[in-house]
């Protein structure tokens, strides 16, 4: 079993074993999240080069992971990718094995953004094309800005009273969001967010 979860990595530094595609990838992914990324490989794509990632156009060695929060190792050698793999568990710092995800620690869902709302999707095995299509689905789903500004807004002002009168703002928020996303009232009482 896994944990989903949301990491806050704006800034920390990222390093991407490899320059091919899938590193051209991966390495949007950490770009779009905010992380420095620094990529180690002896041919690097001019995809990658026209990022703005660093590059050190060698061979991997031990020791290029210090100071990182988080790695990918994504090469077309396999017994590379584990080796890398291997000294980022050691050093306890989440990595992607691009070839075999079930050999590293952090796998990349899919991801659905609307409005500040995002919804990542895994299959919990190796089906990408599933949660991409299951993405695709969601997307539509989720609520533009403008309606999570409103509701938003709404809860920080229940928040600002006590007893039922709270209760009774964020039952009505509740209600409301459901309605917008065609969900059935649950009748629930209201609760403290």
């Amino acid at each position: 079993m896994s944990l989903a979860a949301i990491l806050e990595l704006h800034g920390a530094r990222a390093v991407v074993v490899g320059g091919g595609r899938v590193a051209a990838r991966r390495a949007r992914t950490l770009l779009d999240a905010g992380l420095d990324v620094h990529v180690v490989a002896p041919g690097v794509l001019p995809e990658v080069r026209a990022l703005p990632v660093t590059c050190a156009e060698r061979g991997y060695r031990a020791g290029d992971l210090a100071g990182a929060s988080l790695v990918v190792a994504a090469t077309d050698d396999a017994q590379l990718n584990d080796t890398v793999t291997a000294e980022a568990r050691s050093l306890g710092i989440p990595v992607n094995h691009a070839g075999h995800a079930e050999r590293g620690t952090l796998r990349f869902p899919a991801v659905a953004r609307r409005g500040g709302v995002q919804v990542a999707v895994t299959t919990g095995r190796e089906l990408p094309m599933l949660a991409q299509a299951l993405t695709e689905l969601i997307a539509p789903l989720l609520p533009d800005a403008a309606h999570l500004d409103a509701w938003a807004q709404r809860r920080d002002a229940a928040l600002t009273v006590d007893g039922e009168a709270r209760a009774t703002a964020l039952a009505g928020l509740r209600d409301d969001i459901r309605a917008h996303l065609g969900l059935p009232d649950t009748g629930m009482p209201g609760r403290s967010a």
